[in-house]
């Protein structure tokens, strides 16, 4: 964002071009439900407007090698001509780790905080990766069992349940699974089930 007229377009434009300057290339955008929050806005005498209409037509046209990642707490506050089909390639629902993502993240944590990976770890159906981070943190800052740690810890899922369960609901039938192949689908009871394409598992695989 800039203070003077046109700024703003002219830094989008440069950094645009920057972007299709350096060849192949992986452009993340954080959040970016944030950082194009306003889009709408008339407060600023269409500079927002502006800035979002210069990223969809770069998305929509570029022919750099630029792949484009973006993640977002609420997409439904992005237009949906924003992340439609040639802008993006997919949308995927990233929800709470599952059993085996779980044990994956505690085998970081603990080992990056020293911590003995064989003791016991506490319930964990509900933690997301920074919860588990958070766990571990204060079970090497405390000197203390995770299991003990964790009676500090509330896990998202219940600080935050109403809007996991509205964004589970909003993408069940309109994103890809992050997990399986196909699209994502949640069922009546909240159990994460997979829809598409069926993999076949090689039995002579480990």
């Amino acid at each position: 964002m800039g203070s003077l007229v046109g700024m703003t377009e002219e830094r989008t434009r440069q950094a645009l071009r920057i972007i299709d300057a350096f060849g192949p290339s992986i452009v993340v955008i954080d959040e970016v439900d944030h950082a194009l929050a306003g889009h709408n806005s008339n407060g600023d005498s269409g500079v927002m407007s502006r800035f979002f209409g210069q990223m969809q037509t770069w998305l929509n046209d570029h022919t750099s090698d630029a792949f484009v990642v973006c993640t977002s707490n609420d997409i439904s506050t992005l237009p949906s001509a924003f992340t439609r089909a040639e802008r993006f390639d997919g949308l995927f629902y990233v929800g709470l780790p599952g059993v085996q993502q779980r044990r994956a993240i505690w085998r970081i944590y603990t080992e990056r905080y020293g911590l003995d990976p064989n003791q016991a770890q506490p319930v964990d159906a509900d933690f997301s990766g920074a919860k588990i981070k958070s766990c571990c943190r204060l079970a090497a800052l405390l000197d203390v069992p995770l299991v003990e740690a964790a009676l500090n810890v509330v896990p998202v899922a219940r600080t935050a349940h109403e809007s996991i369960e509205r964004l589970r609901v909003w993408a069940s039938g309109r994103c890809l699974s992050a997990d399986v192949p196909g699209v994502f689908r949640a069922d009546a009871a909240g159990v994460a089930v997979k829809l598409g394409r069926k993999v076949r598992r090689d039995p002579s695989a480990n």
